[in-house]
């Protein structure tokens, strides 16, 4: 039987030069990592062939990918250009490997997530995993990151978003978000009067960041209520109880956010981090985290916010 298939006019004249996906992922690990010793650690690589790799390839394309500031490197222009598009070559190439492989990643994981973020920061993550590991059957726990951070350590959970660092846990930066005074929309403030608070029952970062900030201004304030989880705050807050801190994650149309014009002090911006345990040995649970950080642009978590 013959193959109906011919040239055509609009076959190539010239020949097609092509990235090589090893090569590029090298890339993306160096934007990720930020150095070409980072990107090596993770790589399980030499910094030396690190260094070759991203020689070959600026050869290859005949465009600097990085410039020299000081003793460092960092991309250049071009660098920059070309790792989103390795990003998008990568996720394609991951994806029909994916699709066409019969040993597809497949099991349950267990997720943990604080209450607040459980509307906007979990949503791009759930999906991230449900595109490209289609298979996994996830297992949701939302909760405190207190309690998160403890279920972590115990090994009742694989993952968990948090606002708590943790350096006995490998974790990512997955969002760093404003620390807000919200109130009720009609909420209205008496500077003249000893702010309100609504509280968290210990232990609580938005607790400690809000104590601290109004101490540290010398103002007055008064505990009008305390809940034990976001549930009681947020009825609390739209009651008109008083006011409390937390993230800008929480604000919804019924809520606004006060400031400074209303005699309160600023507040730290929070980083919720993606962690996981520096001890695990299942594949699933590695797979999903490494996805997530390729494909969101995760930075290694450095430090307390």
């Amino acid at each position: 039987m013959q193959d109906n298939i011919s040239p055509g006019n609009d076959w190539p004249t010239t020949p097609v030069r092509n990235l090589d996906m090893d090569t590029l992922r090298t890339l993306v690990a160096i934007s990720q990592y930020e150095t070409f010793s980072s990107a090596a650690e993770r790589l399980h690589r030499t910094q030396s062939a690190i260094t070759q790799q991203m020689q070959r390839l600026e050869t290859q394309i005949n465009l600097p990918l990085f410039e020299k500031i000081g003793r460092n490197k960092r991309l250049s222009l071009h660098g920059k250009r070309l790792v989103e598009y390795a990003r998008h070559i990568l996720a394609i190439n991951d994806e029909a490997l994916r699709d066409l492989s019969d040993q597809r990643m497949e099991g349950s994981l267990r997720l943990g997530s604080p209450h607040d973020i459980a509307e906007t920061i979990l949503t791009p993550v759930l999906k991230q995993i449900t595109r490209y590991s289609p298979r996994i059957k996830l297992e949701i726990r939302v909760d405190r990151s207190p309690y998160l951070m403890e279920a972590m350590h115990n090994g009742e959970l694989d993952l968990t978003i948090s606002t708590r660092f943790d350096q006995q846990l490998h974790g990512v930066v997955l969002r760093t978000s404003p620390t807000a005074w919200i109130g009720a929309s009609d909420y209205v403030h008496d500077p003249h009067s000893p702010i309100p608070l609504i509280l968290a029952d210990e232990p609580s970062i938005f607790r400690r960041l809000a104590i601290t900030a109004l101490e540290q201004h010398q103002a007055r304030w008064q505990v009008n209520y305390i809940a034990p989880n976001l549930v009681g705050i947020k009825a609390a807050v739209r009651a008109g109880l008083g006011i409390t801190a937390r993230s800008v994650e929480l604000l919804s149309p019924d809520l606004r956010v006060l400031g400074e014009k209303d005699g309160l002090p600023p507040l730290p911006s929070v980083s919720y981090f993606l962690w996981m345990r520096n001890d695990s040995i299942n594949p699933l649970t590695r797979h999903v985290f490494n996805m997530l950080c390729t494909n969101m642009n995760l930075q290694p978590a450095g430090g307390e916010n």
